[in-house]
């Protein structure tokens, strides 16, 4: 505690600047040292990982609500700086499995996996599916049916994906999984998937790993010819009984906004975005997220300063600046999308939302020679026309750092364009720029991703360039204009 009160003591002396109409001046205030400050405090051990709805994750949410509030700004929800929502998550209380009279045990013989429906289903039919049954599978009615896979089709498989969108489609009522890891040495997890969505538009089917002795029970002696055929498809009569029986626990988390009165044009906003969630804590092994994302969490704040500096010198935004670091973006994109659902400015009033999600770090599978002077600008090419030419002016003019578009490609298979909390922007028609430093190797999702592998004076240039670029935007005379047509099929994926 004492080193974490010590720290914060000494933030605000790394935000002086000159009274001044030059961005410049209040660039200078965002500083490696700055930076590096902040972010042994977010990627510190007491944030504990600040994985979703866990203490850690709220000892995070208030430390940059104290910082947004030390800063100047004002509450950005209605009076509150917290824009909580709830997370729920099923709890498995018993659980039944009956083949043809035959009742099987939980974890010697099944699990139910997933979200759990409270529910119990008799059904006279099970459909066998091999691993590269994708176009059988498309073709087929598969209405209220159960489906079982031989192989690990639906958990990784060759064509996981496909074959799970196409039966997701033609409302399966569920699915059997054979598995090699019955019996069970120790129980399975009792805990469902979490969600916000507390009333979903629809009902994923119940899922369920099984034993082979359980998928013998359903197919009988036709099993040993349809386990190795990944090209099956066949339909064995089964009289199948499945009971769940769960209890659903609610938990919060929340977003953290700040905002920046504008001027002129204070009724129309422009967002600076970073997810502060990570990874939590695993059997005791803390995961600090330093770069993911506690380098864009440090970067909101430090932006948060350098234009609350300029507003007090005189030099105040023309649009409102709603500075806004969300959770749950390791969960699904969770804080965004509650967000977006419920808006508390109007989306259509919003100018752009410039996110950012790891700017520490060194892509290291990038061979060039420009290794410590790039980043990766990604949709800057999407809905609005407006996007690349201010992004490059100020580059150019400003920080001269190479703008990489590698990740721009929507069909890119690494698909960073849906990856980070601009995409619920996005998705909603605002226009967008995600900033990001390319680390998918090296220390990515693993506890070694510590703030002492940061490029603080790399992270300080792209900071600078993300202030420079929300510098012109919210000064413009105009929003941003959305002009290029909003791809339904890209939202859809």
């Amino acid at each position: 505690m004492r080193k974490l009160v010590t720290a914060v003591l000494l933030l605000p002396l790394c935000a002086l600047a000159q009274k001044s109409g030059n961005p410049t001046k209040f660039a200078s205030t965002i500083t490696p040292e700055c930076l590096k400050k902040q972010l042994y405090i977010i990627a510190s051990p007491e944030m504990e990982g600040r994985e979703t709805a866990t203490p850690g994750q709220k000892r995070a949410a208030t430390y940059i609500e104290s910082q947004f509030k030390e800063i100047g700004l004002q509450p950005g929800n209605n009076g509150s700086y917290q824009f909580y929502y709830n997370v729920y998550q099923d709890s498995l209380i018993s659980a039944d499995l009956q083949v043809n009279g035959q009742s099987f045990t939980l974890d010697k013989d099944f699990n139910p996996t997933g979200n759990y429906l409270n529910a119990t289903i008799r059904i006279g039919e099970v459909v066998v599916i091999g691993s590269n049954a994708i176009d059988t599978v498309n073709k087929a009615n598969l209405a209220g049916k159960f489906v079982l896979f031989t192989s690990n089709v639906m958990m990784g498989g060759r064509n996981a994906n496909s074959i799970d969108r196409a039966l997701m489609n033609k409302g399966i009522a569920g699915v059997f999984m054979v598995s090699n890891l019955y019996p069970r040495s120790k129980p399975a997890n009792r805990k469902g998937f979490q969600t916000i969505n507390a009333y979903p538009r629809t009902i994923a089917p119940q899922q369920f790993t099984i034993s082979e002795a359980v998928a013998r029970a359903i197919v009988g002696k036709d099993y040993d010819n349809v386990k190795g055929n990944n090209n099956a498809f066949q339909a064995y009569p089964a009289e199948i009984v499945t009971a769940v029986n769960k209890v659903t626990t609610i938990a919060q988390s929340s977003n953290v906004i700040g905002l920046l009165p504008g001027t002129d044009l204070k009724d129309q906003y422009l967002f600076i975005t970073a997810h502060y969630d990570h990874l939590g804590k695993r059997d005791s092994v803390i995961y600090y997220g330093a770069d993911d994302d506690g380098s864009g969490t440090t970067t909101v704040i430090e932006l948060a300063r350098a234009f609350a500096k300029a507003k007090a010198a005189g030099n105040g935004p023309r649009r409102t600046i709603v500075f806004m670091t969300v959770s749950g973006e390791e969960k699904g994109l969770w804080g965004s999308e509650y967000y977006a659902n419920h808006p508390v400015f109007p989306l259509e009033k919003t100018t752009a939302d410039l996110n950012i999600d790891m700017i520490g770090r060194l892509d290291t599978e990038r061979k060039t020679a420009d290794s410590l002077n790039y980043i990766y600008v990604v949709g800057d090419d999407k809905l609005s026309s407006d996007l690349k030419p201010i992004s490059e002016a100020v580059n150019t003019k400003y920080t001269k750092l190479n703008l990489d578009y590698k990740f721009n490609d929507v069909n890119d298979p690494n698909r960073i364009y849906y990856r980070s909390d601009h995409y619920n922007f996005a998705k909603n028609g605002v226009p967008i720029i995600f900033y990001y430093d390319g680390m998918l190797k090296a220390d990515y999702h693993k506890p070694t991703d510590t703030p002492d592998k940061i490029n603080y004076p790399l992270m300080a240039k792209r900071a600078q360039l993300i202030f420079y670029t929300a510098w012109d935007m919210a000064n413009r005379n105009d929003m941003l204009k959305r002009d290029i047509p909003l791809d339904k099929n890209v939202f859809n994926r």
